[in-house]
């Protein structure tokens, strides 16, 4: 599994009847920093592609997690459970969750909201696999930055397979946020939030 990610400042606010809504976006196309390279290696950035991720969020039978940290043990929302909408566009991939009171008693639950209310969970992190390259020939490319910005050596991520969305602390992505708000049943726009998030490459 790789994981990507953003990060951003986040609010917390309930409705009389106890409910809250974590909204965001994970913005495409933007670099990330995920190494300096050490003394004597070259920097390494990635990039998340327009729409990467559609093919499993286009299938709206395939579950996709709001995690804690990317345990499964410790999960906030699910496509399958009713309480996770996804919004895909070339810009960004958008989601509103929903946390009823009853979860918010849960203690990893509250531990969250603790870290999140004191702006210490900063981030959104997708989880994801490449997809063999017997049936995504170009899920990846790699390519050499331009020399007038830079000597990193750059990969996009064309196709990915997204299984979960994580809150987690540490951010790569700085032009993302998250927003956690009261929910009142109607749901708004999914530009209503930003989300950031942060990348780690993993080999």
């Amino acid at each position: 599994m790789l994981w990507g990610g953003h990060s951003g400042g986040l609010e917390l606010r309930r409705e009389s009847g106890g409910s809250v809504a974590l909204r965001g976006r994970f913005p495409y196309g933007k670099a990330a920093v995920l190494s300096d390279g050490g003394r004597t290696g070259r920097p390494r950035k990635e990039r998340i592609g327009p729409r990467a991720f559609r093919y499993r969020v286009e299938r709206e039978d395939e579950d996709i997690h709001l995690l804690v940290g990317h345990s499964y043990d410790r999960p906030l929302a699910s496509r399958g459970a009713g309480t996770l909408r996804l919004h895909d566009s070339d810009e960004s991939l958008a989601f509103e969750a929903f946390l009823s009171a009853d979860m918010q008693e849960v203690s990893y639950v509250r531990d969250f909201l603790a870290g999140f209310s004191a702006g210490l969970i900063m981030g959104l992190s997708p989880g994801f696999r490449i997809p063999p390259e017997r049936v995504a020939p170009n899920a990846e490319t790699v390519e050499e930055e331009d020399p007038a910005e830079g000597m990193a050596i750059i990969r996009t991520v064309n196709e990915a397979l997204l299984y979960e969305l994580s809150v987690v602390t540490r951010p790569a992505y700085p032009e993302a946020q998250v927003e956690a708000r009261a929910w009142s049943p109607g749901l708004e726009g999914p530009d209503a939030g930003l989300v950031r998030a942060i990348n780690r490459w993993r080999p």
